[in-house]
Order: structure tokens, then C-alpha cells, then sequence
């Protein structure tokens, strides 16, 4: 969530220092790196404390291997610009870790990933230890964009006690979604936290996910936009209805949005998996401070319950939103060294990596060929939390870690399937649906007129990038 995300949580002034003199010195012309055993490698987990975890990894493989990595934080929202500038001052970074699917496919757009080195890492690690829709997502038909990590998943919190007193099913459908938005907007409460950050990707992960769920896709199988659909209209009313006349006043944010869910204000949210170790009291930075939060720190994780997946009435099924993330090889990478690296990250370090931050970064190899499950069982034993940390599976039942862990094989995204990927990059970066979502939600546009102008924006992207 970065969705919440990694840019949102630590916007960091990067561009000069990535782009100057000595942070770059392992990267190599544009026609392939020469193979020096230097690398450079950008990682968009730039938090502090993820960055440290990071180098203690980096710091193993250099011994072992011999390689020197040069490892720089990046900010996923400075991530486009960035790599932009790079490629056109012949200054790419070798490897880039945590990127996500939008980003591989922009890249990809703009001819700058290297995918035989991402294809060469699958075929070692065995693709059978890979989930299979991982694997497709990060894949252009037969060609194998990046190398998948991990992923975090987007869910609906709410808390189950006010539910349970108010006689109100699970929020699982628009239905019942609506219908608890309605009814527990009361007594000074909201119904639901949902972004309205016209700025903010996280705005159109929540939206999306909604989508997702009534059938709403940002494009057609014939590659035309069809966000002015019947079922994207719909959506737009149903955001319109829960954001606006069940949610807080005024632009809601990734901050607000879980700030109002932890203060008991709301009773509903819509976040990412990344939520779940602040919910639980383990993150100084980011406590729950409902009333009973004061004397219990636990007390909205024991009182919380998560919807993975929702159905609406134009849905075929129910869908999951979520997103995976992976280490991405640029055109110009020393191959060998930067081959090394990831197949390191992929199995030796790959437990302190996802280990860092388990609620979202739910691993994407279950193990290796010799032990199939080695890495689900350790992600469910990672512990959570930042200055206090406690085992995942103690703190939050089987049932839900089974959903987390079975969520990547449901994940769709918006024109993936379609063969849009680098449309949907684009979008990330113009940001057209959160626009109209913010229009649309401080009442300046309507449902069907919002569900137009995003339509409208998106057809211009679209014929740009042609």
C-alpha cells in the first residue's frame, strides 16, 4: 500500500543524490553492463528500518559471493521520474527490488528491462515453487518481465463486535457492504473510511478493488477503455455513496482513511494487508487510540474482522485486489552479478526479506524444490511489529493467514489479463480515476459524469502511448 505507499510513508528528497556522482558507479552503459561484480541496486522498501534489514542481507551475499552492491532507498512515487532520468543519462541501476506490477510494465513499455535475466532466475529457482499467478502477472504472454516476490493484498477491516450488535452480516457484497456503511453510520460515528486523494495511488487501489469486484475492468478484451461501462457506473455510484454520504468530510487519505478506523470513528475501512501489524499495537508510529485501545493495545485486532474478497451485483465472482511486487533487471545490468543477486534474494535471503515485513509481503515462492513449503511455514512464524515484535501466527488466527496466503492466487488487476500493462503504468503516474473519485466525491461531478471524465482521460493516455 504503498498503497499506503512506500512513497506516501517516506517521501525522501532521492533524485539528486540517486542521479549524482558515486551512488551509480556499478551501473554501466545502456548496451549491457560489463561484468565487474559491482552492481547497483534500488530498493523501494526505503523505510529506515527496512533498509537496515536490507543491508544486513546485502552485507551476507557480498562475503559469500564476492559481489559488491551498492544499495539505494528509493520512494515508489518518485520511482517513473527517476528511472526516466537514469535511462536518459545512460545511468540505470542494475537491479531494482519491490516494484510493482504497473512500474515492470511501464518499464517494459519503454524498452529498459533486461527479461532474460529475469527469465534465466524463474528457470533456476524452479517455476514450480512460484505461484502461478504471480508468474503471470509479471509476464507479457510467453515473456518473462521480472522475477516475482512477494505481495500484499487489499482488504476490507471492520470491526466485527459493531456488526455483531447491529444484527449486520459480513460486508462481503455491495449489499451488505452498503447496508453496514448506512447502518453503522451513527452516534457520531462514520459508516466507512475510503480514500479520496486525487493525488495518491492509493485512491485507485481502493477503487480499483471495489471495480474489481462488480465486473468494472479499466479496459475491454479489445483494448478499448471502458470505464463509461454500465458496471463502472454502478461502482462510481457505490464509492460515491460510501465515501460521501458515509464517510469522513473533506479529502480522505492513506493517513486519514486508518487514522479514523484506529480512533474508533469509523467502524469500516479499506486498506491494505500492511495494516494488520498496526492494528495489532506493534508500531509506535502508527497506534490504535480507540477508548478500549487505551487499556487494551490489542483490542482492535481482537475485535476486528477482515472481507478479502467482495462480490457486487454486475460481478461474476467475487475478486481479490492486490498487488505483487518484484526485483526487476534493467537492460543495462551486469547480468551475472545482478543474476546472483536476486537468486540470492530469492532463497537464502529471502525469509529476512519478506521476514521484515510479513503482512505485506506475503511470499510468491512457497519453497524450494527439496522443501515445497519452507517458505510459507516461515512467513507464517515471522514476527510483526516495529519496536515491539510478536510471531504473526500468535497474534492472528489460521483462517485469516490462510486468506492472505491464498490471496495472490485469486489477485486480478486491471488490464493485466487485457495486455494493457503498460496503459495501467501510465495510469499510475496521470492518476485519472483518483480525479474523478475526488471530483466526484466533493460533489462536483456526478457518479455517471465522473465515470466519464475518467474514461475520457484515460482513452487521451491511451492514445499517447500508441
Amino acid at each position: 500500500m504503498r498503497t499506503w505507499t512506500r512513497g506516501t510513508r517516506a517521501a525522501t528528497a532521492v533524485l539528486a543524490a540517486v542521479l549524482g556522482a558515486g551512488l551509480l558507479a556499478g551501473c554501466s552503459d545502456e548496451t549491457g553492463g560489463r561484468p565487474d561484480k559491482k552492481i547497483t541496486v534500488w530498493s523501494l522498501e526505503n523505510l529506515p528500518p527496512r533498509m537496515a534489514a536490507t543491508n544486513k542481507v546485502v552485507d551476507r551475499f557480498e562475503k559469500e559471493s564476492g559481489i559488491t552492491v551498492e544499495l539505494v532507498g528509493v520512494a515508489e512515487n518518485q520511482l517513473p521520474q527517476l528511472i526516466m532520468s537514469a535511462a536518459a543519462a545512460g545511468n540505470l541501476p542494475d537491479v531494482i527490488g519491490a516494484v510493482p506490477m504497473g512500474q515492470v510494465w511501464q518499464m517494459h513499455g519503454n524498452d529498459l528491462l533486461n527479461t532474460d535475466v529475469a527469465t534465466d532466475v524463474v528457470s533456476g529457482l524452479d517455476p514450480g515453487t512460484f505461484n502461478d499467478n504471480a508468474l503471470e502477472l509479471t509476464s507479457d504472454g510467453a515473456e518473462r518481465l521480472a522475477v516475482p516476490s512477494d505481495s500484499w493484498l487489499q482488504l476490507l477491516v471492520y470491526r466485527k463486535d459493531r456488526l455483531k450488535e447491529a444484527g449486520l452480516p459480513t460486508p462481503d457484497t455491495y449489499e451488505n457492504l452498503l447496508r453496514a456503511a448506512r447502518e453503522l453510520d451513527t452516534g457520531g460515528r462514520d459508516g466507512i473510511s475510503l480514500a479520496t486523494d486525487p493525488g495518491d495511488p492509493f485512491t485507485q487501489q481502493s477503487f480499483e478493488s471495489l471495480a474489481l469486484a462488480n465486473g468494472c475492468e479499466l479496459v475491454r478484451h479489445d483494448g478499448e477503455v471502458s470505464l463509461d461501462s454500465p458496471a463502472c457506473r454502478r461502482t462510481f455510484t457505490a464509492y460515491d455513496t460510501l465515501a460521501r454520504e458515509h464517510g469522513a468530510a473533506g479529502t480522505q487519505t492513506v493517513d486519514s482513511t486508518r487514522a479514523t478506523y484506529f480512533s474508533g470513528s469509523s467502524s469500516m475501512v479499506v486498506w491494505s494487508s500492511f495494516l494488520l501489524d498496526e492494528l495489532a499495537g506493534l508500531r509506535g508510529d502508527a497506534l490504535p487510540s480507540c477508548a478500549e485501545c487505551k487499556k487494551d493495545p490489542a483490542f482492535l485486532a481482537d475485535n476486528s474482522g477482515v472481507a478479502a474478497t467482495l462480490k457486487g451485483p454486475d460481478g461474476a465472482e467475487p475478486a481479490q485486489f492486490g498487488e505483487v511486487t518484484s526485483w526487476a533487471v534493467t537492460r543495462s545490468a551486469e547480468t551475472g552479478a545482478s543474476k546472483a543477486f536476486i537468486e540470492y534474494m530469492m532463497s537464502d535471503g529471502y525469509e529476512d526479506w519478506f521476514g521484515m515485513a510479513p503482512e505485506g509481503k506475503i511470499p510468491v515462492r512457497a519453497g524450494t524444490s527439496e522443501e515445497p513449503e519452507r517458505f510459507q511455514r516461515s512467513w507464517r512464524a515471522s514476527e510483526l511489529g516495529l519496536e515491539t515484535r510478536k510471531p504473526m501466527d500468535e497474534i492472528y488466527p489460521p483462517a485469516l493467514l490462510d486468506q492472505l496466503a491464498d490471496g495472490v492466487s485469486n489477485m486480478k488487476r486491471w488490464g493485466i489479463a487485457q495486455g494493457q500493462g503498460t496503459l495501467v503504468g501510465a495510469t499510475n503516474g496521470e492518476l485519472p480515476v483518483p480525479k474523478a473519485v475526488n471530483a466526484m466525491t466533493s460533489g462536483q461531478l456526478s457518479p455517471e459524469e465522473a465515470a466519464r471524465d475518467a474514461a475520457e482521460e484515460v482513452s487521451a493516455l491511451q492514445t499517447s502511448l500508441r
